[in-house]
């Protein structure tokens, strides 16, 4: 077997060699003039590329022209802009193809090697025209330092409160191979095969098929498993650019060092899930939610992301209530078949642990000190839900009177 440690390592989508990266207002977030609106991220050379998309009926029409460049597996490019979705509104295709091209003219890059993002409001024309004079300038500021993937993180961002950016480095056979990859998403976030918009970068030699595979596995593994409102979004996209400079023996599906790449890839995107969940609007905790004893993973996960998909369950922690009721309550809508007679719940942070539930019954606990363990930032639910093999994990946030203003007044 190979050296198949992961290290965290700075510099986020520009660690991998041979990657670019930046950031820049060009106008629009009209009401926001210091906010950087849009990201380029870009390769020295061409890249295999995959993605993962949406599954909302109702999508961007970034989305639509970004599928179709992927259809021969290869990019070298991509521009985001946020503030505005691109979705339901007048001329959209072709705006998106106008963002496209100003890249790939600025870049001296084929037309067709550039995939597109947007993120923001749904229903508002994007102004083309301002990101089409911006873009020669941002495409002068790309930059391979830990300064170009903040930038680029910073501009994708709406209304997150943090930047989310990560990068890992492994051994493959000799070669050092990086990963790097940045987020955004705070609301509107229960993915589908997407990941609001993630954007990942390598220096790793792989197969079309295998990276297409890794990609489709650490999703499932990692933005599949979080959510913050329960609403899919219309953008979701998540996209990975391999561009082969590491120079490693090209990876391929089934081998071991492709095994080590998709555990690195898959570590890389639970940090920035986690982080997605964690920053949910108005959040004030993470709930991790820890299901064992199920039949199968896929009923461990099933039930996991109902207990975190739960409005009454996050308005209780938000208000510090150990209303455990409220997780089996969700546990048994979830379509899972369970006996409520073995299941346990307890809660645990940094303060404490506290036990509910057992044997599908409430315990008598102390209110002050669950009061004392929900207070903390980072509250894990542990649920045992039988006598299975099987376990998975699933992240959320609260929910809180920050969330509703927040989205009472998302346009104005």
């Amino acid at each position: 077997m190979p050296d198949t440690e992961i290290k965290f390592i700075a510099d986020g989508v520009c660690a991998p060699l041979g990657f670019f990266a930046g950031g820049l207002h060009c106008g629009v977030k009209t009401k926001n003039p210091d906010k950087k609106d849009v990201a380029i991220i870009a390769s020295s050379v061409p890249c295999r590329a995959a993605g993962v998309f949406t599954k909302n009926e109702v999508v961007s029409d970034a989305v639509l022209l970004t599928k179709k460049r992927l259809e021969n597996g290869e990019l070298q490019a991509v521009i985001v802009n946020s503030g505005i979705a691109n979705v339901c509104a007048e001329g959209g295709y072709a705006a998106a193809a106008r963002e496209g091209r100003a890249a790939a003219v600025a870049l001296g890059l084929p037309e067709t090697s550039v995939a597109v993002a947007s993120t923001g409001v749904i229903g508002q024309k994007l102004n083309i025209e301002a990101i089409e004079r911006g873009v020669p300038a941002l495409a002068k500021l790309l930059s391979r330092s830990a300064e170009g993937s903040d930038g680029a993180s910073a501009a994708i961002m709406t209304t997150d409160t943090v930047k989310k950016e990560y990068a890992v480095e492994l051994n493959i056979g000799g070669a050092a191979v990086r990963i790097g990859g940045i987020a955004k998403g705070s609301g509107m976030i229960h993915p589908n095969m997407g990941t609001m918009l993630s954007f990942i970068t390598t220096d790793a030699a792989i197969s079309h098929s295998a990276l297409v595979s890794a990609l489709h596995h650490a999703a499932d593994y990692s933005f599949n498993r979080i959510s913050v409102d329960g609403d899919t979004s219309t953008n979701d996209t998540c996209l990975v650019l391999a561009n082969g400079l590491a120079e490693n023996a090209e990876l391929a599906e089934g081998s071991p060092e492709y095994f080590a790449f998709e555990g690195a890839l898959t570590a890389l995107c639970r940090r920035l899930a986690i982080d997605l969940a964690s920053d949910g609007e108005g959040a004030t905790h993470l709930i991790t939610c820890r299901v064992s004893g199920a039949k199968t993973e896929e009923d461990a996960v099933a039930l996991a992301k109902s207990v975190i998909s739960s409005s009454l369950l996050k308005a209780a922690v938000f208000g510090r209530d150990a209303n455990w009721g409220r997780i089996l309550c969700a546990m048994g809508y979830a379509g899972v078949k369970f006996n409520v007679a073995e299941v346990s719940v307890d809660f645990l942070s940094d303060a404490g642990r506290i036990s509910v539930c057992r044997n599908g019954c409430g315990l008598d606990f102390d209110e002050t000190l669950a009061k004392e363990v929900l207070s903390e930032h980072d509250i894990v639910i542990e649920i045992t839900a039988g006598r299975g093999s099987a376990s998975a994990e699933c992240w959320g946030c609260d929910l809180t009177y920050d969330y509703v203003k927040i989205n009472g007044d998302y346009r104005s």
